[in-house]
């Protein structure tokens, strides 16, 4: 047999749009032939796959997953939001987030997790679904959080179905408390960052690139002030960016007259125990994707001919 050179491989991505190792495999499979490698891809779904890899996939759904001191979640994304309500796809979407418990806490991992009950991998158990759906999906994010002791406490907002939406939350709370209360704690917790959507755990956790421009605002507003009284603007600025952006800071939306960190504290006197928030990961379906925009009545009036002159409809039948 004729060893499948690189030019090869490429010859057949660029026929099929396939992925690299799924090309190589498909020209092991019909010794080095193209033609036959194409039409196996074909058979296998990948190549319609691929073809639809170039659409916008930003509807779909969120997946949540805790056993108690662990957690993870997975933003699995489709083209409408009628595929999110397809049970093949929450279906999938359910079993990758249960996978990801037990993977490195990145996409490439856990699509080359094994999917149980097939001999398969995620990555191509999803190619499946996109040859059988007809849409594109991407698995797009993937996260984890775990405590020693506590919980990783979980909420889905939107929810379709158990565990899985259109906002996840885990958040992570150390403590030898009593765990009953850090869970009811901490699903509040994790509903309130669902509606506040924090930027860090607190202004340490604040990326730099935010603070200098906040900074910045700032000092060109009070531009031309003292250098000392500018600092002090500056300064107090930023307390008020945090008390409105860092989840510790925030007032909870349970009781806005406490901080989310007043709630850690009362947590802790009554448990006996400290508790400490940790971390925490929120991921709302699709956000920062830039969908395209679609004019409905133009795309059906492009498929009839509606507006055609004679010579440009499409002939009848």
């Amino acid at each position: 047999m004729a060893g499948v050179t690189a030019a090869m491989v490429k010859e057949l991505r660029e026929k099929t749009g396939a992925g690299m190792m799924d090309c190589k495999g498909a020209l092991n499979e019909t010794n080095g032939d193209i033609e036959a490698a194409v039409d196996w891809l074909r058979k296998k779904g990948l190549a319609k796959a691929a073809k639809k890899a170039g659409r916008t996939a930003a509807e779909g759904l969120v997946g949540v997953e805790s056993p108690g001191r662990s957690a993870a979640l997975v933003e699995v994304n489709s083209e409408t939001d009628f595929v999110a309500r397809n049970e093949s796809f929450q279906a999938f979407v359910r079993e990758a987030t249960k996978i990801a418990l037990g993977a490195d806490a990145s996409v490439e991992a856990l699509e080359a997790a094994h999917f149980p009950g097939a001999s398969t991998t995620v990555k191509d158990k999803l190619q499946e679904l996109i040859a059988t759906i007809g849409e594109n999906m991407t698995i797009r994010r993937v996260a984890k959080l775990s405590v020693h002791h506590g919980v990783v406490a979980t909420y889905v907002h939107n929810q379709v179905t158990e565990g899985l939406g259109k906002i996840g939350v885990i958040v992570a709370l150390e403590s030898e408390g009593d765990v009953g209360e850090l869970s009811a704690l901490g699903r509040q917790i994790a509903a309130h960052i669902a509606a506040m959507n924090p930027v860090a755990v607190d202004g340490s956790g604040v990326d730099t690139a935010t603070v200098e421009r906040e900074s910045a605002i700032l000092r060109e507003k009070n531009a031309g002030k003292p250098d000392h009284v500018l600092a002090k603007i500056v300064e107090s600025g930023l307390k008020s960016y945090y008390k409105e952006n860092t989840l510790l800071d925030q007032p909870f939306v349970y009781e806005p007259s406490k901080s989310v960190s007043q709630m850690l504290k009362e947590a802790a006197s009554k448990s006996g125990k400290p508790v400490a928030l940790t971390g925490f990961v929120r991921y709302a379906l699709g956000e920062g994707i830039e969908k395209e925009e679609t004019d409905f009545a133009a795309e059906v009036a492009a498929q009839s001919g509606v507006g055609k002159k004679p010579d440009e409809a499409a002939p009848s039948a």
